[in-house]
């Protein structure tokens, strides 16, 4: 089977190892196969006080509204595959009081469709604006809501992923230590540091709080954008969130779907780590903005189609 008779609509274009769609996300995640896909990565829209342009669901439909799109990603991710969701919480209108909306979202997932929750992740964005206003810089009686939690969900309690893809650099403490070694002995805790404490392993673990500024004005999207005089997306994501993901969660030539693609910042990631891709958009104009990430576009070629249906088969990726 051809994997331009999987998805039964004619891409929006083409990359060396991607492709977007435009249309609804529902109904394109329908025609993927099952047990088909490595990771879902995505950031759908939130449950936000105000209407934003690009479709935002109250909260208190929230759970409703995303239990269709959960039950597809379920289906179509392999056993050992991973769904992760960046998710933005809301306060409640009027109330400086916090809406428990994605935590229902998560607790439903596990509980109605069986989902696991491998673990949950925080993304503080330290360059966010102090917000809500109304709260945190008039009335001044609540701190800046600064953080997103990202759920990472799995199939299965074992989902493939390996820590030391995404190693951070050591400290300086650290490297110190590694350089003038160190006696093993208990903490004031009772832990017993033992003499593995000092093997240089190439990297430190990451912790779940994953610390990103979300400030990137001078990069080649928003330089294009400006050039052309199109508004770009206005809740992208930076490259590190999902590029933390997909190193970790995902190997060499596997298949990555976002079904809220917006500007298209997964795909982009994917492509610079050689993984194939999928985006799915329901606004054109997102889709058309996203192009300037992506330097060559290779068209509609059912060739480059058919290397994602024999990835999905398990067969040989060679012509």
């Amino acid at each position: 089977m051809h994997y331009q008779n999987w998805i039964n609509t004619t891409p929006f274009y083409l990359t060396q190892y991607g492709a977007t769609y435009l249309g609804d996300a529902l109904e394109l995640l329908s025609q993927i196969p099952d047990s088909s896909v490595n990771l879902v990565m995505t950031s759908p829209p939130f449950a936000l006080k105000r209407k934003k342009e690009y479709g935002n669901v109250s909260a208190r439909k929230y759970v409703e509204w995303f239990l269709p799109f959960a039950r597809e990603m379920q289906r179509i991710v392999t056993d050992d595959g991973s769904i992760v969701i960046d998710i933005g919480g809301t306060w409640i209108k009027g109330q400086p009081t916090r809406s428990l909306y994605h935590f229902q979202l998560a607790i439903t997932l596990v509980e109605t469709l069986g989902l696991y929750l491998a673990q949950d992740f925080f993304w503080y964005n330290p360059a966010k604006l102090p917000s809500p206003a109304e709260w945190v810089t008039v009335r001044r009686i609540r701190v800046k809501d600064a953080i997103n939690t990202i759920w990472w969900f799995s199939k299965t309690p074992y989902p493939k992923a390996d820590n030391r893809n995404v190693l951070k650099p050591y400290s300086d403490s650290m490297k110190s230590l590694l350089k003038n070694g160190y006696h093993a002995k208990k903490r004031p805790s009772g832990h017993d540091i033992s003499d593995n404490f000092t093997k240089n392993h190439g990297g430190a673990i990451p912790p779940n709080l994953i610390e990103l500024a979300n400030t990137d004005s001078n990069g080649t999207y928003l330089k294009a954008c400006r050039e052309a005089g199109i508004k770009p997306h206005p809740a992208r994501f930076p490259h590190g969130l999902p590029e933390f993901f997909i190193k970790f969660l995902t190997d060499r030539e596997d298949i990555v779907v976002d079904p809220f693609a917006g500007s298209v910042v997964t795909g982009e990631v994917c492509e610079a780590q050689q993984r194939y891709w999928l985006a799915f958009e329901l606004i054109e104009e997102y889709l058309e903005t996203s192009r300037f990430r992506f330097p060559e576009i290779t068209g509609t070629s059912s060739g480059q189609l058919g290397l994602f249906q024999k990835k999905a088969k398990n067969e040989p990726l060679s012509p």
